[in-house]
């Protein structure tokens, strides 16, 4: 089963980050804010990997059944196996960009607000809460568990939806 957990989270991981760094690059760092939805997309296809594993642990290892918990605890390590390699991919990625993300995120912000006229105290107060957060996201222990908790979720959310489903013996069935 470990090796099942580490296969299909490295597989899942390094897709996502593939993915999400490949959008990056080719938008310019431009879409850092909108594409989220995208990124969350990437990491549901990705982790249905989870899915696949379980049905298989399900069908080749266990005869066509297995229990809610035993499933869950498999989708749960593929979950962290990916987050860790999708924590690792961000790391590698910031540290060949120059850390520059932080820097043209905040200023996407700042800028998005001041296009949609907010000035004075307001603006300022924006301002200060962006240097805290690029500050903040200077320090790898604040950084590396923000970005494990961008996909671990997505991960816990396909493993209870692929246990519950899984845990039916007949559905899907081994051929």
């Amino acid at each position: 089963m470990l090796r099942t957990v580490v296969v299909y989270g490295a597989v899942a991981g390094s897709v996502i980050i593939a993915v999400m760094i490949i959008g990056l690059v080719m938008s310019g760092g431009e879409g850092a804010g909108a594409s989220h939805w995208f990124g969350y997309l990437t990491m549901l296809i990705a982790l249905s990997a989870i899915f696949f594993a379980i049905k298989r642990h399900r069908d080749k290892e266990l005869g066509g059944v297995i229990k809610f918990s035993t499933a869950a605890y498999l989708g749960l390590g593929i979950s962290a196996v990916a987050g860790v390699f999708y924590v690792i991919g961000w790391e590698i990625h910031l540290a060949m960009t120059d850390y520059a993300f932080i820097g043209e995120y905040t200023d996407a912000v700042i800028a998005q607000k001041q296009a949609a006229g907010v000035t004075g105290a307001e603006l300022d107060k924006l301002i200060v809460e962006m240097q805290k957060m690029k500050e903040n996201y200077g320090n790898p222990f604040y950084r590396a568990p923000i970005t494990f908790i961008e996909i671990f979720p997505v991960g816990v959310v396909v493993t209870l939806v692929s246990a519950a489903l899984l845990r039916n013996g007949k559905f899907l069935p081994a051929q």
